[in-house]
């Protein structure tokens, strides 16, 4: 079976080749960091996560790549931008506006990383950030006027649009129709009003880089171009990125990048995830349904959230919803249900870290997957394995091994590791417990890793961290109790506003977790107490 993946430029599944099996290469736009990242964000972190899983299932072993691996991912994260400016003059008008703006942009930067890796987001193999690469921007403009394809003009630094053969084949849209879709800046430096700023003047005040035309900053679309280019080659397998950026993003990086190398690609493969709707509407801060990752995972754990993105065809537009997600809730639950789950599970990480070979895929999973990131068919795979399975270990290690691949369930999250094994009755603690813990190791930010240390081993609890930043918690039994005693709390909240749905889905997830509730009156107050025990 060969990967097929949905090329956006060709508009057609092709059967993909790397252009070297020993170093696969992959692009994919991250964020700007200038404020929490929403739930859209999330949908391209979590769709290449899993390309990305996959490619390294595909391609696995040594090989040229930067980590030397056979894959390399590369996501930026866009540190200069006017947004993230204004967004600093907000918050620290006290501030210097260069200190004002690392401010914010050091803030969110770790934010994003906590968010995303409770989303069960690997870090990729390189992380780019544009203020590093100023220079390689530079170098790239003065490439394109040298070529011809762009001129200064008061100041400015522009793409000539009408230089690049067949541009708008990527958004499939003509120059007439482009223009009148567009926001495009109309300035009478430009020689048309679809030409795009490389390069614009910075003020006294505003972030600035010595350039051959001044001191200033780049343009967005440049900054994408020269960091692909630096860590990849000028041609290179697979870009990605949401639907939202095909144009005018995508389409200007293609045109600038073809123009600076000569090439007749940028990359072999486009890959577009759909747009994300809220509840039905599309997603707006004056329409109030706004919502953050951090708020989502104040809600429920990151995998749960994770698999209702991912029971949605990338390509296809997504509608967010509580009943999406207390579906994926209620998966999940299924999939791990039998006892011996967590014990096969970390059979499984102790096989892995051992060079084991482990059980081969179910065809039917694996097919899913290779034909275009199908995870709704390969979601349906794992549930028909859960349902049909007797309880056998190799079973188990099946499902385990097939939502892994997904970046479900992983040993971290389900509290089991290579001392000790323990059921799901620990897995949503554990998850709180190690989000900001991970986040720290996999930062380096020793200060907050050694803080968040001591506060899980005040409840009793001992820290590993593996020399592969493997993070694993033992004697957990307070950290349990904690668990139950919070959401019997959040129950008798929902109940007490007379928020049944909400009462009875923390009571269907007690009970998944092992946890039997009694409800009784107080004789003197009238009023509900919930107890709780262990299921025997």
């Amino acid at each position: 079976m060969a990967l097929r993946l949905f090329n956006s430029l060709t508009r057609q599944k092709e059967e993909f080749h790397p252009l070297d099996a020993n170093n696969v290469r992959m692009y994919v736009c991250g964020p700007t960091v200038y404020d929490y990242a929403h739930i859209g964000n999330a949908r391209p972190a979590i769709v290449f996560d899993v390309l990305y899983r996959l490619l390294k299932h595909l391609y696995p072993g040594k090989g040229t790549a930067a980590d030397g691996s056979r894959v390399t991912y590369v996501r930026n994260i866009t540190d200069v931008d006017d947004k993230i400016n204004a967004r600093a003059r907000q918050e620290y008008p006290d501030l210097p506006l260069n200190e004002a703006v690392a401010e914010v942009t050091e803030r969110t930067t770790k934010q994003y990383h906590a968010d995303i890796a409770a989303l069960g987001c690997l870090p990729p193999t390189i992380e780019p950030t544009c203020t590093s690469h100023i220079p390689d921007m530079v170098k790239m403009i003065e490439e394109l006027i040298a070529h011809g394809c762009a001129y200064v003009a008061d100041g400015h630094v522009l793409f000539e649009v009408a230089k690049a053969k067949d541009y708008g084949a990527l958004s499939r849209r003509s120059l007439d129709e482009m223009m009148a879709g567009a926001r495009v800046e109309v300035a009478p430096y430009k020689k048309n009003p679809m030409d795009f700023v490389l390069w614009k003047p910075s003020d006294a005040e505003t972030p600035g880089w010595p350039s051959p035309w001044g001191r200033g900053r780049p343009g967005w679309h440049i900054e994408c171009s020269a960091m692909s280019a630096k860590h990849l080659g000028k041609v290179f397998d697979i870009h990605g990125g949401g639907i939202d950026l095909q144009f005018p993003h995508h389409e200007n990086e293609l045109a600038q990048t073809r123009c600076a190398f000569g090439t007749d690609v940028m990359a072999n493969v486009w890959m577009h995830n759909g747009f994300l709707q809220v509840e039905g509407q599309k997603m707006s801060k004056s329409l109030g349904n706004f919502v953050t990752i951090n708020e989502v995972l104040h809600q429920r754990p990151g995998e749960v959230a994770r698999l209702a993105m991912l029971m949605t065809h990338y390509r296809e537009p997504i509608n967010w919803t509580h009943d999406q997600l207390e579906q994926a809730r209620s998966e999940l639950a299924h999939w791990t249900s039998d006892n011996q789950f967590a014990v096969e599970a970390a059979h499984v990480e102790i096989d892995r870290r051992k060079g084991k070979s482990l059980e081969a895929l179910p065809d039917a999973f694996l097919a899913a997957l290779l034909d275009d990131l199908n995870t709704p068919a390969a979601i349906t795979a794992i549930r028909s394995h859960a349902t049909a399975s007797s309880g056998k270990p190799s079973e188990l290690r099946q499902i385990y091994s097939m939502a892994n691949l997904l970046g479900l369930l992983r040993a971290d999250r389900l509290g089991v590791h290579t001392g000790t094994v323990f059921g799901g009755a620990l897995k949503r603690e554990v998850v709180e417990l190690n989000r900001p813990l991970r986040a720290a190791v996999a930062n380096g930010l020793k200060e907050e890793e050694t803080r968040l240390v001591r506060q899980i081993e005040s409840c009793g609890s001992k820290v590993t961290i593996h020399p592969d930043g493997w993070v694993s918690i033992d004697s957990v039994d307070q950290v349990r109790n904690r668990a139950v005693e919070h959401l019997i709390t959040a129950r008798s909240a929902a109940r007490a506003a007379k928020n049944w749905a909400e009462a009875d889905c923390i009571r269907d997830e007690l009970s998944a977790m092992g946890i039997q509730l009694m409800d009784s009156k107080d004789p003197k107050t009238g009023e509900v107490v919930t107890t709780w025990e262990v299921k025997r």
